[in-house]
C-alpha cells in the first residue's frame, strides 16, 4: 500500500493511500485545525462533510478535510479568521 506525504503548516505528514487530509492528519497525532469565525475550535468530527468542522486552506481554496483526498506534495493551512 503506497501513499505520501503533505505539508500541514510546514510539518511533513505521511499518508496512506486512499486517506483523506483529516485522516492522515488524526492519525499523526494533529487534532486541532484551526478556529472558526465564532473561535470554536476545528477538528475531524463527522466525517462525511456535514459538520464543516473540519475546514482547510488548501492552495487559496476552503475545503473539506474529510472529503479531500491527501495527495503527495499538498500544502495544507488552518483556515485563518480575522474579526473585524
Amino acid at each position: 500500500m503506497s501513499g505520501g506525504s503533505f505539508l500541514w503548516k510546514d510539518v511533513t505528514v505521511p499518508f496512506r493511500a486512499g486517506e483523506s487530509v483529516a485522516t492522515a492528519l488524526m492519525r499523526a497525532g494533529i487534532r486541532d485545525l484551526g478556529r472558526s469565525g465564532a473561535g470554536a475550535g476545528m477538528r475531524y468530527f463527522c466525517g462525511i462533510g456535514a459538520c464543516q468542522s473540519c475546514l482547510v486552506s488548501l492552495g487559496g481554496s476552503v475545503v473539506e478535510a474529510c472529503l479531500t483526498p491527501a495527495c503527495d506534495g499538498l500544502k495544507v493551512e488552518a483556515v485563518e479568521v480575522t474579526h473585524g
